[in-house]
């Protein structure tokens, strides 16, 4: 036992009074770092240290984005709170700021002063050191909620029972009021994630859970029906079920029964910050056959189980991937009147979004008045002594524009797609003389009502659900409608099947004015955003693989084969598999590869060839190319001598979002010999999937 019983760190008690004396867990460097950074670091800094340092247990503790899983929780300043495996004090800082007093458990001395450094001006919290049998008999029994975030599932560590879940429930539920709530949040052991390839979070391991831990362990995790079982065990008749997305560690979104996610909604799902994964399929496209299914509560990566009182809230969405002015937190509640939306900034330099998000809805409101569309209305609340403002939106019911015309486009409906599109068009155009106008006019934020006619949408009022990014200027309807078409494409590889050409046509836009409004998007992006990196940009910079299917079925020899250059010739009737060859790579007269990454080419070509197709490898890449020469003579880049299916992002630069890249150079016009000499010079730099992907989603070209 420690003598001094009590350590004082800025306004935070550490009671050390059950302390052993020693850890008994400790992750070494890893919380010496984490202490280091806590101590001489103010945490507005943390996520720039987080970017900086690129590192799992750095992202994993201090990333602001962990305390999501409790900030939803209508947790206010007369209410106390018990915060049972505190660690590092991930969510301790959030619960101070919503409750009036918090008691932490936490059996690691070294992770609570972490935690206590993290939080100084924190004057509502005490810190119990030790184990949660020999602190627990002295805990209050009036606490309003009690929070097992990420603890649940390791009960049977220190509760040594035949049911030890059970048993640890029954002796949380001892310290709770009778109206009081317990929150827990742990991972389901059917988690999506996990058929697809992730290694169990706990042991690191594949497929564990799913195989019911045949190795044993201390940890369990469960399914829903398993977390309700449990509960009705120890007395509770209901539970009310959430479903943290992507999971509870990083919840961006959080569902319920009452409101699922719908197909398209579940697109950030490489889950795998702490180590290599495999991916067995791709997560979107089965996630939306579940949700057609009706089966998402058995397969979400996590659950957030409320004990206690129905709450009103449904869903939650947080947008806090953003500068800091523009973060905010998305509530459906469930009150006695029916249901509303709200939106909250999530911090102060966020309020004057607030603010003009409400000012902005009564001139849109005007401008719509005669089109068809009707804007949500919105009402700002809140705002005085000090208090933040907020919007209170009324809740509509109907199906998104980016719904109907997916179906369109699945039954191969062009003519309905394009009909649909042209009404979109006619309803946005309304006013656009005006010096206001929503800049985020897209498919899914627009709902349909239930009842729509299809020959018939002129006689619909069709709900603009949000008009967030609202600007006090004219802008072309072209522009908005191309912005809709270009997010919609992006968001989905079925829709590819969509014929842009024909929607730049009823737009009356040419390849040089789309090229505009995607760099106009990209800017808007970043407008958005601000400096900080997104989380999807965090995992590339960790920079743990993900290995397809692909990698392991082809084996060593094929994935080394990936790397080889094919040459397609074509003699007039097009290129195929017939018309080519490898070059070969030991042949040095053939490829040459230079010290500094530079590969060079030297192809012998016969006459009579009307163009030649290059593929460097076979996958996503970037690619560099310094020179193209035949017979020694540099082949001309204006004009359409040279083409490639890549994006351009720089000076003969390409990024090739397809395991297909390929250059053509056509060689009609080029003085021909019996037999010529092809030489291309070029850098080839294979990119991970996702990292290409998310260039083209975040519209970087």
């Amino acid at each position: 036992m420690s003598e001094n019983k009590i350590e004082e760190i800025g306004k935070i008690r550490l009671d050390l009074t059950h302390y052993p004396g020693e850890d008994y867990y400790c992750d070494g460097d890893e919380e010496d770092e984490l202490l280091e950074i806590t101590r001489n670091y103010a945490t507005v800094e943390y996520q720039r240290i987080i970017e900086e340092r690129k590192n799992w247990p750095i992202l994993y503790h201090l990333s602001q984005q962990r305390e999501n899983i409790v900030e939803w929780l209508p947790i206010t300043k007369d209410m106390k709170v018990l915060e049972v495996g505190s660690g590092c004090g991930a969510i301790t800082g959030v619960l101070a700021a919503k409750a009036g007093e918090v008691t932490c458990i936490e059996l690691s001395r070294k992770r609570s002063r972490i935690n206590a450094y993290r939080h100084t001006d924190a004057d509502n919290v005490t810190i119990h050191v030790g184990n949660f049998q020999d602190v627990e008999p002295e805990l209050p029994c009036d606490f309003d909620y009690i929070c097992l975030i990420g603890v649940f599932e390791y009960a049977q560590a220190y509760i040594r029972s035949e049911t030890p879940y059970e048993d640890f429930l029954r002796i949380i539920r001892k310290h709770v009021k009778k109206e009081g709530h317990i929150a827990i949040a742990i991972e389901n052991k059917f988690g999506l994630k996990y058929w697809a390839g992730c290694r169990e979070d706990h042991l690191g391991t594949y497929f564990s859970g799913l195989e019911d831990y045949p190795e044993g362990g201390a940890v369990r995790t469960f399914t829903a029906d398993g977390l309700r079982r449990i509960a009705e065990k120890c007395g509770y008749a209901q539970a009310q079920m959430y479903y943290p997305y992507p999971d509870y560690k990083f919840m961006t979104c959080l569902y319920s029964d009452d409101r699922l996610p719908r197909p398209g909604e579940l697109s950030s799902n490489l889950r795998n910050f702490d180590r290599e994964r495999l991916m067995l399929f791709d997560e979107k496209k089965v996630f939306d056959t579940i949700l057609r299914e009706e089966k998402f509560p058995l397969f979400s990566n996590s659950y957030m189980m409320i004990l206690g009182p129905e709450l009103e809230e449904r869903y939650v969405k947080y947008s806090g991937d953003r500068a800091p002015e523009f973060r905010m937190k998305t509530v459906l509640r469930q009150t006695a009147a029916g249901r509303m939306i709200e939106k909250y900034p999530l911090c102060k330099e966020a309020w004057p979004h607030i603010e003009r998000t409400a000012q902005a809805y009564a001139r849109l409101a005007e401008r719509y008045a005669d089109s068809g569309l009707s804007v949500n209305a919105c009402r700002l609340s809140g705002g005085a002594a000090g208090q933040a403002p907020f919007l209170q939106l009324a809740y509509i019911e109907g199906r998104t524009l980016e719904e109907l015309l997916d179906e369109r486009l699945a039954r191969n409906d062009v003519e309905g797609f394009h009909e649909l599109f042209a009404e979109y068009l006619r309803r946005i155009a309304v006013g656009e003389e005006e010096t206001i106008a929503d800049y985020d006019l897209i498919f899914a934020n627009i709902l349909v009502p239930e009842d729509h006619n299809n020959s018939r949408y002129q006689d619909n009022t069709w709900h603009v659900i949000d008009c967030e990014w609202t600007f006090d200027k004219a802008i072309e309807t072209k522009q908005i409608a191309f912005r809709a078409v270009y997010c919609y494409l992006l968001e989905d590889e079925k829709r590819n099947r969509l014929n842009l050409d024909l929607i730049l046509k009823e737009l009356g836009l040419d390849q040089s004015e789309a090229e505009q409004y995607r760099r106009q998007e990209m800017t808007f992006q970043k407008y958005v955003t601000g400096k900080n990196m997104t989380m999807e940009q965090i995992r590339d910079a960790i920079g743990h693989r993900v290995y397809t299917v692909e990698d392991f079925c082809e084996g060593q020899a094929a994935a080394a084969g990936r790397g080889r250059i094919q040459i397609y010739e074509d003699t007039g009737s097009g290129f195929s598999e017939e018309q080519s060859f490898f070059l070969d790579e030991t042949a040095e007269e053939q490829v040459h590869v230079t010290a500094k990454g530079l590969t060079e080419l030297a192809v012998t070509v016969s006459g009579g060839r009307s163009a030649l197709r290059i593929d460097p490898c076979n996958d996503f890449c970037l690619i560099y190319i310094r020179e193209i020469l035949w017979n020694g003579t540099p082949v001309p880049w204006k004009g359409k001598q040279i083409g490639t299916n890549g994006c351009k992002v720089g000076d003969n630069t390409y990024v090739f979002v397809t395991q297909d890249p390929n250059i053509t150079v056509a060689l009609d016009g080029l003085a021909q010999q019996e037999s010529n000499l092809l030489q291309l010079a070029m850098e080839v730099t294979v990119l991970p999937p996702e990292t290409a992907r998310h260039l083209r989603k975040r519209g970087l070209f």
